[in-house]
């Protein structure tokens, strides 16, 4: 049985942060990701962020993801587990994983679940064909190995992500068709569906997909127009020849593992899904267990870090490291805040007042 101060589940921004907070106080810390190499959506995010300095404002993911490795590598203290899998966090505290083919076993006196999120699908037609994919899976094709998923794609999703993969693909090569919404507002930022929009890419708000068309793999798409009430129209259905159905419908927290904590959930829409309730410190109601990034509510990646910063700190502070700790936190929720100020913000605000935190 092997033994750590602190486990973080997930490699991505959030869990990263937390590495790096908690070490920096003098904690000793296990970090977890199941993937080959540390980074999560970070390694696959080529455009730059927004956001304060202290978020790498004006850097791209991909980049901000090779700054927080080399801190991490530099730091004796975190103990770093990629390809391993967490399975299971049993109620003695008992943390089981899967490194390579091997089964281990771990306990922590705290643990920071930052497992990150998992893509929604929609429901329509012929969406098993080869050629609908998650907007994810596109930017992992492109972005990481360099392929390109096909030669004229349909994105759905007015989103932030669904503006910056169609813009990755225009730079790739690949022809936008359009970009579609059932909303009836673009859901993104501007500044993104305005770069789009100044290259010729149509964004229909109040929009859908209703079909993939082709028998072995995606030749077409059918869409349709949507009222007021979010109904198609009749008569109003549009076929659009693309190879590519490439589906930024939003993401759901990864919550698998805070459940085996036991700790108290609750659907928030707004907030994508099922999360846990947490107070000032990123603490479940499960003693000794946090939360940050996209496992508490799915953001941007700027805010996932600082969520990651606050947690690590925490964790070290409930453990007795760290000096003047209750002050960097403080500066650290300001951050937070700021990031959530205004318009844009406001669905996350929103739903932090119905979880009461």
């Amino acid at each position: 049985m092997l033994h750590t101060e602190i486990a973080i589940i997930g490699g991505g921004p959030a869990g990263m942060c937390a590495a790096i907070a908690a070490a920096g106080q003098g904690a000793r810390v296990t970090l977890f990701d199941r993937g080959k190499r540390l980074g999560g959506q970070l390694v696959k995010q080529t455009h730059r962020f927004f956001g304060s300095e202290k978020e790498y404002a004006g850097t791209r993911g991909v980049d901000i993801a090779k700054i927080l490795y080399d801190q991490i590598e530099k730091n004796k203290l975190i103990d770093v587990k990629t390809d391993a899998t967490v399975l299971a966090f049993y109620n003695d505290g008992v943390i089981t994983y899967e490194e390579g083919k091997s089964y281990k076993r771990m306990t922590s006196e705290k643990t920071i679940i930052a497992a990150g999120a998992a893509e929604k699908m929609l429901l329509f037609s012929n969406n098993d064909l080869p050629g609908v994919y998650g907007a994810g899976a596109v930017q992992t094709l492109m972005n990481e190995h360099g392929i390109v998923p096909g030669n004229n794609v349909l994105m759905v999703g007015a989103g932030n992500i669904g503006l910056i993969v169609s813009y990755q693909l225009m730079q790739a090569g690949v022809k936008v068709k359009a970009i579609i919404d059932a909303a009836p507002k673009i859901g993104g930022f501007l500044v993104h569906a305005s770069k789009v929009r100044r290259l010729g890419v149509p964004i229909l708000t109040s929009h859908t997909i209703k079909e993939a068309v082709g028998k072995e793999f995606v030749e077409g798409a059918v869409i349709c127009e949507l009222d007021e009430k979010w109904q198609p129209i009749p008569g109003a259905d549009k076929k659009l020849d693309v190879d590519i159905i490439c589906l930024a419908v939003g993401l759901s927290p990864q919550s698998e593992l805070l459940r085996h904590t036991g700790c108290d959930m609750k659907y928030v829409p707004s907030l994508g899904g099922y999360v846990p309730l947490r107070d000032e410190n990123l603490q479940t109601t499960a003693s000794g267990v946090y939360v940050a990034g996209d496992s508490a509510e799915v953001e941007e990646a700027s805010s996932a870090m600082v969520e990651g910063t606050i947690a690590g700190l925490s964790a070290a502070e409930a453990l007795g490291y760290g000096r003047n700790v209750s002050d960097l936190k403080d500066s650290f929720k300001k951050d937070l805040n700021t990031l959530r100020a205004g318009a844009v913000g406001e669905k996350i605000r929103s739903g932090l007042k119905i979880l009461n935190c």
